[in-house]
């Protein structure tokens, strides 16, 4: 298998706070590799940075030449696309201008009116709205035009980050379909999602933040908490509807939510809320 990107040791940093700490990866031609992870684990942020629109530190290297003298505009001539998780599109522009502006990369005009009437094929409701406002469609519409803008770029490895994000199952399962047609014709795909990826992947990867007590599981954490030494520590108060409906006490009564409020010096090991 050729490998079209490589990412070795990758470091991604907000100022002083390192938000993707030394990741690798690699993505062969005409492959899908998944990148999952909950919120807040880089995921965003390493797409960002392989695109070029954040600094970082380490190897990047497409198609075995190095990423980190090319601009953003460069990486995209040379078939390296993004579709971001907000898609970015122009609101104020209709559905076909915006498709028109992916292919400004493009060399000959013939090939990007071939590429439109193939983004047109793939997504038949953009042809229907071609000439409406791209602020006025809706989220799967949205998702629709953003892909097809990054289509008319014609990519090599086109990363997509987060796409289900919002949407209805039936317009997933109509991405996720697409996605795999692209693979088909040799487009290789980085895909990025918070939770299991639904479409079928070569490869999986998992990324995980980097605080240590977020790799703890569950069972771990609990015997932590009651293995000799440390105190047991009371239950976090159940809350509905912003109040609170029952509470532990370290002595072992449990006062309904009437005494919650009387009782508050007592329960405080709770980490009790107040009501707003």
């Amino acid at each position: 298998m050729t490998t079209l990107l490589e990412v070795h040791d990758l470091c991604v940093s907000y100022g002083k706070v390192e938000a993707v700490h030394h990741v690798s990866l690699r993505v062969g031609e005409g492959r899908i590799v998944t990148v999952i992870g909950p919120n807040g684990a880089g995921k965003t942020t390493l797409l960002a940075a392989i695109m070029g629109l954040l600094p970082a530190r380490g190897t990047l290297r497409y198609r075995d030449g190095g990423l980190a003298a090319l601009t953003v505009e460069q990486r995209v001539a040379a078939g390296l696309v993004l579709v971001p998780e907000k898609r970015e599109l122009f609101a104020s522009m209709t559905v076909a201008d915006n498709l028109e502006l992916g292919a400004f990369a493009a060399r000959h005009a013939g090939a990007a009116a071939a590429t439109l009437q193939d983004v047109y094929r793939r997504f038949p409701r953009l042809l229907e709205r071609r000439l409406q406002l791209a602020g006025t469609l809706s989220g799967g519409e949205r998702q629709m035009l953003a892909l097809g803008r990054a289509l008319m770029a014609r990519p090599r490895l086109l990363m997509l980050d987060e796409p289900s994000l919002g949407l209805a199952p039936l317009i997933v399962r109509e991405i996720f379909a697409i996605v795999a047609e692209l693979k088909a014709t040799g487009v290789s795909i980085l895909l990025v999602e918070a939770e299991r990826a639904r479409c079928a992947a070569d490869r999986r990867l998992r990324l995980r933040p980097g605080n240590r007590r977020s790799r703890l599981r569950r069972t771990e954490f609990r015997a932590r908490r009651q293995s000799p030494g440390r105190r047991n520590l009371p239950r976090r108060p159940r809350r509905s509807h912003g109040r609170i409906i029952r509470a532990v006490d370290p002595r072992g009564d449990r006062p309904n939510s009437k005494n919650c409020r009387g009782r508050r010096a007592r329960l405080r090991p709770c980490h009790l809320i107040p009501d707003s």
